[in-house]
């Protein structure tokens, strides 16, 4: 059992992270299932890529139940957890990169219900074909493909879309962060799309901004007054650092050794459409 740990963990904790938006209950997914995979008589683990997937599967819907309960009682908008990737080479990091879809993609997943996003996570992450997945789930392929359509309707998504994220970035980014810190309007405005938005996830623990700000005038607004709010609050003790985060390209703020924030860019067309930011510190520990 401790062989198919090792060559399976990476994959479970991805399929298990993308389905909950977790690493606190990936880990527990992963954990439980391969303690209970000690007692499973041998014949079960002939396909135990399949059986654990199923396992993890399974663990993840039912913690999903909860989850959304817990969430409706959520201070302001719910991020998932951001996750640092090393762009060092491991077997187990190029899997996590492999497997990851965007953090945009994370965040639209919350639009599904637990078996909608149980079959997209499958088919567009890890890339399990219809019969599989019909296998995993106990449901027919036809009911499946009918999953997978509700579920790009759901999230606003054609099928051409992308769902990984676009890694060529740090030009970009350069740039407006450049503009940040320079205070230039004008600069900022023009790299941000007309319907521009930026969602901050507090957890009613930090200030952040209940609602998503909308419009590239209030958007370009907030992000101005918040850079200079924090240089007066630690007194220009902070610093922005370009990071590997969700298998993209971050940015993470922070002041000595505590963690303000970790966000997330996501372009159209060459200006910024989309801006998570998560500050909750409960989901800075591995940022």
């Amino acid at each position: 059992m401790e062989e198919l740990y090792d060559q399976y963990r990476a994959l479970l904790f991805t399929l298990a992270y993308q389905l909950t938006g977790s690493v606190e209950d990936a880990e527990d997914a992963v954990q439980d299932v391969f303690f209970k995979s000690f007692d499973v008589h041998p014949e079960r683990l002939e396909k135990p890529k399949a059986y654990l997937c199923k396992m993890v599967t399974n663990r993840c819907l039912n913690q999903q139940k909860s989850a959304r309960k817990r969430r409706i009682v959520y201070v302001g908008p719910w991020l998932p957890e951001p996750i640092r990737t090393p762009e060092a080479d491991t077997l187990e990091t190029t899997v996590v990169r492999r497997d990851l879809l965007s953090y945009g993609m994370l965040v639209l997943l919350e639009r599904l219900t637990p078996t909608e996003r149980t079959v997209f996570v499958l088919r567009e992450a890890l890339g399990f074909d219809y019969p599989e997945i019909a296998e995993l789930l106990g449901k027919q392929e036809a009911n499946c493909r009918k999953l997978m359509s509700r579920a790009r309707s759901k999230m606003g998504i054609s099928e051409e879309e992308p769902v990984r994220a676009d890694a060529a970035q740090m030009e970009w980014i350069s740039r407006f962060l450049i503009s940040l810190e320079q205070g230039n309007v004008d600069h900022l405005l023009s790299l941000l799309t007309e319907d521009v938005m930026f969602v901050a996830d507090g957890g009613g623990k930090v200030l952040a901004f209940k609602h998503p700000v909308q419009t590239r005038d209030q958007v370009a607004r907030v992000l101005l007054d918040g850079f200079q709010s924090i240089g007066r609050y630690y007194q220009g003790n902070f610093h922005l650092e370009v990071a590997p985060l969700n298998g993209e390209t971050g940015i993470v703020i922070r002041s000595g050794d505590e963690t303000l924030a970790a966000i997330f860019i996501h372009l159209r067309r060459g200006k910024l459409a989309r801006m998570y930011a998560v500050r909750n510190p409960d989901k800075l520990a591995l940022v």
